[in-house]
C-alpha cells in the first residue's frame, strides 16, 4: 500500500492511511474521512482516559473520578446496554466530560484493535488507561480441586487480556507522544493484595494477579524512556458486587481486627487514588504499586 505524508495536523490522517486501515474495515470510509472532517473530531481538546471494566464497582467509580478530573471517558465493559453504564453515562455528564461506551470481553485479544482504532476515529488520542476489568472464579475450590477450565478463565480475563490491551494502547501512546504537544500518558494496572497474599480456595485468582503486577513492572521498564508512566493501584478487601456474597464472613474478618483501620474499602478508595496518578501527582514514581487496603501490607507479630 501506498505511504502517505502529511505535515502538522494532518498527520493523524496519514496515520489512518498508513496503519490503521488496513487492519479495520469498521473505520470511517476513506472518502468521508477527507470530506471536512471537522477538526474536533481528529484530535480531543480534552485529554481522554480509558477504563476497561467500568459499568460497575471499581471501575465505574474510577472512571467518574477521572471525569471529574477533566478527562473524557471511552468506558469498556462486556455488554453496553445495562443499568451500570446508563449511571455510568449520566455521571461522567454531570461532570461535563464526554462519555463513550464500548462493549468488549477483555480476553478477546483478536477485538481489541479494533477498538483501540474506534476510540482512536472518535478522539484522536488516549492519555490514560486504567486496565480494570477483572472477574473472580465461579466458584471457589481448593487448589487440589482447581480445574483448568476456571484457570484459563482467569488466566484469559485477568491476565492475558490486560497486557495485551495495554500493548497495544501502549504502541498508540509511543506515537502520540511524538506528535501532540503537552502529552502525558499514563497507564494504571488495577491488581489486588492477592497478587502478594494466598488464598488456597481461588489460587487461579491469586495467580492471574500477581502475573498482572508483574506485567506493571514490565511494561514501567519498558516505557520509563518514553515518557509514559506506568503505575500499579492495588486494592483490598473492597465493598463490590464481587466481594458481595462472602460479606458476613469478611465483617467478621474485620471485626476481628483482620485490617488495622477496622473497615471495608471502598471504590471511592481506589477512584481517589488513580486521580492522584492522573493529575500527576506521583511523576517521578513510575513502576510504583499504590496498595489501598486499610493497612494489610503491615507486617506485625
Amino acid at each position: 500500500m501506498k505511504k502517505y505524508k502529511a505535515s502538522g495536523h494532518f498527520q493523524l490522517v496519514a496515520r489512518y492511511f498508513n496503519r490503521l486501515l488496513p487492519e479495520s474495515s469498521k473505520l470511517l470510509p476513506l472518502k468521508r474521512f477527507f470530506r471536512m472532517t471537522p477538526k474536533s473530531r481528529l484530535m480531543n481538546d480534552k485529554p481522554v482516559a480509558v477504563v476497561t471494566g467500568a459499568s460497575r464497582g471499581i471501575g465505574r467509580s474510577i472512571a467518574i473520578g477521572l471525569s471529574a478530573e477533566g478527562y473524557d471517558i471511552a468506558a469498556i465493559a462486556r455488554s453496553t446496554d445495562s443499568e451500570g453504564m446508563e449511571i455510568l453515562a449520566s455521571e461522567v455528564a454531570k461532570k461535563g466530560s464526554q462519555f463513550f461506551p464500548i462493549g468488549l470481553d477483555i480476553s478477546c485479544t483478536k477485538c481489541h484493535k479494533e477498538v483501540v482504532a474506534n476510540i482512536l476515529e472518535r478522539y484522536g488520542r488516549i492519555d490514560m488507561l486504567v486496565n480494570n476489568a477483572g472477574v473472580a472464579p465461579l466458584q471457589r475450590n481448593d487448589i487440589l480441586d482447581m480445574t483448568e477450565e476456571s484457570y484459563d478463565r482467569l488466566m484469559n480475563i485477568n491476565l492475558k487480556g490486560p497486557v495485551f490491551f495495554a500493548q497495544k494502547v501502549a504502541k498508540e501512546m509511543l506515537w502520540l507522544k511524538e506528535h501532540v504537544d503537552n502529552y502525558r500518558p499514563v497507564i494504571v494496572f488495577i491488581t489486588s493484595v492477592s497478587a502478594a497474599l494466598t488464598s488456597t480456595n481461588r489460587a487461579e485468582y491469586c495467580i492471574s494477579k500477581a502475573g498482572l503486577s508483574m506485567a506493571s513492572s514490565v511494561f514501567a521498564d519498558r516505557l520509563s524512556c518514553n515518557g509514559i508512566l506506568v503505575y500499579e493501584v492495588r486494592p483490598g478487601i473492597i465493598e463490590t458486587d464481587m466481594t458481595a456474597k462472602i460479606k458476613d464472613k469478611y465483617d467478621k474478618l474485620i471485626g476481628e481486627g483482620l485490617i488495622p483501620q477496622k473497615r471495608w474499602g471502598m471504590p471511592s478508595d481506589i477512584a481517589k487514588a488513580v486521580a492522584s496518578l492522573a493529575r500527576g501527582d506521583w511523576a517521578f514514581s513510575t513502576g510504583t504499586i499504590f496498595e489501598i487496603s486499610g493497612g494489610l501490607n503491615i507486617h506485625k507479630l
